[in-house]
Formats: C-alpha cells, structure tokens, sequence
C-alpha cells in the first residue's frame, strides 16, 4: 500500500485539511473509490477504511492481480466531518457539486479539480454517497443516463437494485456524472445509513464492491455471490408525500411490502399530540425510500415505492 497526499487545504486558523489517496497494486488504473464528500457520510467513510484495510490484506497475500491498480480516497471533505457539518466551509458550498471544478476557481472548485485530475483516468469509478434527501434507502447501484452507463456492469455488484437517473441540470456537476463523461464507468453505491455506522449495511457495501472488484479481474476474493438486481428507472418510483407538517412517526421502513390503503407513518400535531395525518400507501408495492428525520414538512416526499413486479 502506498499512501499519497492527493491535495492540501491550507487555514489560517486550524490544521490544513489533507486529502489522502491509499493505492494498491501497480500498473494501469484500474479502479477507483471515492468516499465521503459531504460531512454527514460517516457510514461512506467507515466502509472506506474497511476497503483500505480488507485491500491492504490482500495486496500482502498477492491477491491483487498483475498490472492493475486501485485508488481509495476515503474523505473528500474532512473539515466538514470534523465539524459534523454537511457542506463545506462558511458558504456551504456541496463538493459533490463542484466537478469536474477548474484549477483557478474557488477552494471547493479547486478540490474538485484536484481530485478530479488523479481519477479520471481510471477504468472503472466507485463513489460511496449520499442522496439529497434524508432517510433510508435499500441499499442499490445508482448510475445517471449519459449514454455511457451500463446497467449489466452494474449488476455485477449484487445489491438488490440498480437504479437508473436521467439527469437534471444540477446533476451535470457531480462526480459521477463526470467520471462517465469522461469514459469512466461510474457507479454511485448507496447504503441505507449515512450519518452514524450500520455495521451490517457497511458489510454488505463492502463485499459489494469486493464483488465487482473480482469480476473484473482486478482482484482475488472469494465472496457470496449476491443478488440478482433489478433495474429500475427512477422517474418510475411512486413518491408519496406528506400533506401536512408536524412531527413523524413512521410505521414501515426500507425493503417492506404494502398494500394500496396500508398505514405507512402518521404526522402528530407537536403542540396537542393528536394525529394530523394518517399517510396511506397509494400503491401496492416495496418501500424503496423512507423518511427518518423527527420532523416532516408539508410538501415533503416521506416514501418512495417500487411498484409491485408481480400480482
């Protein structure tokens, strides 16, 4: 293993933020795995460190095959983690909306670019993120429509869904979005946790991405083999949303079955404590998404459901 600075982020007032790359192997670039880039993916960080330490481990066992290389960028933004906030520094500008960035921009621009430049040319593109809303997802392969993407690639990670977006004009700036502009395949694996460590969901994203990682050729493991995944199209999810605000209790989470008409969370008045709103499932189908946070506005999605495959 080899540990290198990728970029410094000098502060006048506290210690430079470093951002470190752990490479693996030698010879061409063969993948690449970038974690955290917001300051709440602690879950995204954690599984990072368990690539850095599993890959270590199989580099002194020889099990990195010949002339292929792998970088593992486990934090991006550590000044935000450090500080538990989201988006860095005093503007709040989001990294992940900074790419590809340019050399001459602003810090989080010029991160950008920095990070951008060492990874770009690598084969295959692995970013272990978080979605914009709050909550809880079944863990799934999320890739944009580019051209570029390909769903039987991302198959080959064994989670339960591969999800396919078509991308808004904010998502034109994201590291994935990017990486397959830029011939990567790229590949966005989201957990079901973000801000605190789930040790069985870290699990299951790590032997993930080990999966892929073997059939690829680019190392030897042995692992289960998965899922078979389904792909689904986003703009196909049902969302289901809260017609009043007030405090959330929700009754289903990630992975459940309903049926149309079934109770999925209830929003209580936070002054009287009586229920304001009962949210039903509007469709048969499986939680794909569900709201966590303590506190539900009106107007907020609170599900989102893959439609039933079978009747």
């Amino acid at each position: 293993m080899q540990k290198e600075e990728i970029y410094r982020v000098h502060s006048p007032y506290r210690q430079d933020m470093i951002i470190w790359g752990y490479y693996f192997g030698k010879g061409e670039p063969a993948a690449c795995i970038v974690g955290a880039a917001r300051g709440n993916e602690v879950q995204q960080t954690y599984i990072c460190s368990q690539l850095v330490r599993t890959l270590r481990e199989l580099e002194g066992k020889g099990s990195i095959c010949s002339h292929k290389k792998i970088l593992v960028i486990p934090v991006i933004n550590s000044m935000s983690l450090n500080v538990d906030r989201r988006f860095f520094g005093v503007d709040e500008i989001d990294i992940n909306r900074g790419f590809p960035g340019k050399e001459d921009g602003d810090t989080t621009s010029r991160i950008a670019y920095k990070v951008f430049d060492k990874i770009k040319e690598y084969t295959y593109g692995i970013q272990l993120t978080s979605f914009s809303m709050t909550g809880e997802f079944i863990p799934h392969v999320r890739m944009m429509e580019t051209g570029y993407q390909n769903t039987s690639l991302a198959n080959l990670f064994g989670l339960p869904y591969v999800v396919v977006r078509k991308p808004s004009p904010l998502d034109t700036k994201t590291l994935n979005y990017n990486w397959q502009n830029d011939m990567t395949a790229a590949f966005s694996v989201y957990t079901n946790k973000n801000d605190v460590i789930d040790e069985n969901g870290a699990k299951q994203a790590v032997s993930a991405v080990l999966r892929f990682l073997t059939r690829m050729g680019i190392i030897r493991y042995g692992s289960h083999s998965g899922y078979i995944s389904h792909v689904i199209v986003e703009k196909d999810l049902t969302d289901v949303y809260a017609r009043t605000g007030g405090i959330f209790r929700g009754l289903i989470k990630p992975g459940e079955d309903i049926r149309y008409g079934y109770p999925m969370a209830e929003v209580i008045d936070p002054y009287e404590g009586h229920v304001k709103e009962i949210i039903a499932a509007p469709t048969d189908g499986i939680v794909f998404f569900s709201h966590t946070e303590p506190l539900v506005a009106q107007g907020d999605i609170a599900y989102r459901l893959i439609h039933r495959l079978h009747l």
